[in-house]
């Protein structure tokens, strides 16, 4: 006889009335319930809601029309751009525009922000995203994410959001979500990384994991090695060195969200550097690089460009891109060693040419 006060499944745990949901997390960590913290906790929900919408079309992808494949067109960032960017992007701007909630949305699938004047006024606050990182992998349903970044609106805009053009230390809060076996929602405040699950049956997102710290090392290491050729000698250096030494083991999902996911529970490192012909990298700066390096500095781990803090790289331009070394301190730490030994040597030899 099965008992009624006992799970179903053996090891599940039941909701109760004490489970947290996003929303109430956000105030939480606030200390607060001023109209500032509750913007932000409107804003959070918002994002969460956003991200119930694109897990809905991508739990359907292969049973609807116009979700899988490109559109033919090629967006600012000169890529393919995939019907599920588009639709991603779109919910994005539906969720906030009539929120009242933020003035402005940047994406890095829109050339210019996308302005909302009816809610300057009231919301100053402005997010960046990027709506389906990894977007390749959806035709063929493997994990994808959205990645995005709360900022202040500082001064007047004079329609260049050039305010937007500050290091990563002035966001307020950042995330991803990324869509698996099941979604979820990670982000941080400044006040710790705090992952949530979402319940399907209750439609919210519930706290799953609460003040996750990345390990000081890992055994993973994540890279394009198909790059190999193309990068500078110090990252070949660093990916020989790995080779060469036992407790290494190689993962790279081509989703930018699902290895970091990895990297912050399991600790290591990712790399995505620049090449001999394009050394600022592949990745953007304010959409991808600088929320992905501010959770993750608050896990307790680094992000580096390779010569400077992530968080301290000021971009020149709204689309600018970045290399990126991320993950445990010891391994980003141990990255960066081979960069400067590589710059220690071309030092040299400049100055022995000189004498």
């Amino acid at each position: 006889m099965v008992d009624a006060q006992q799970p179903l499944v053996q090891g599940e745990r039941s909701l109760d009335r004490d489970c947290t949901t996003l929303s109430r997390h956000v105030l939480q960590q606030l200390h607060s319930f001023s109209a500032d913290a509750q913007d932000l906790s409107a804003i959070m929900g918002r994002i969460g809601l956003a991200a119930k919408l694109i897990a809905r079309r991508l739990s359907r992808a292969g049973l609807m029309e116009n979700v899988l494949g490109v559109t033919g067109d090629i967006n600012v960032q000169g890529e393919t751009v995939k019907k599920m960017d588009v639709y991603a992007n779109e919910v994005f701007i539906s969720v906030f525009k009539q929120s009242g909630l933020v003035c402005r949305l940047a994406s890095e699938e829109m050339e210019q922000p996308y302005y909302i004047p009816e809610n300057c006024p009231i919301g100053r606050y402005t997010l960046l995203y990027d709506p389906i990182d990894g977007s390749s992998n959806v035709d063929i349903n493997i994990n994808v994410g959205s990645i995005f970044a709360i900022r202040q609106q500082e001064g007047e805009d004079d329609g260049t959001a050039s305010d937007l053009l500050q290091n990563g230390r002035k966001q307020i809060a950042a995330g991803y979500v990324l869509y698996g076996p099941s979604t979820m929602l990670v982000y941080s405040m400044g006040t710790g990384v705090h992952a949530f699950t979402l319940d399907p049956s209750l439609g919210e997102f519930i706290l799953s994991n609460e003040n996750i710290r990345i390990p000081d090392h890992g055994p993973v290491y994540s890279v394009n090695e198909g790059n190999f050729w193309q990068w500078e000698e110090s990252i070949r250096d660093y990916i020989r060195y790995v080779h060469r030494h036992e407790g290494y083991t190689a993962r790279y999902s081509g989703a930018l969200v699902g290895d970091i996911h990895r990297i912050l529970f399991q600790g290591g490192v990712f790399l995505y550097p620049g090449t001999v012909k394009k050394p600022e990298g592949k990745l953007r700066l304010l959409y991808e690089t600088a929320p992905l390096a501010f959770l993750i500095e608050q896990a307790g781990g680094r992000a580096s460009a390779g010569t400077q803090d992530i968080l301290d790289v000021v971009p020149n331009k709204l689309h600018a891109r970045s290399p990126l070394i991320i993950g445990s301190k010891e391994d980003v730490t141990l990255v960066e060693s081979f960069i400067q030994e590589r710059d220690r040597e071309q030092d040299e030899r400049l100055m022995a040419a000189k004498r």
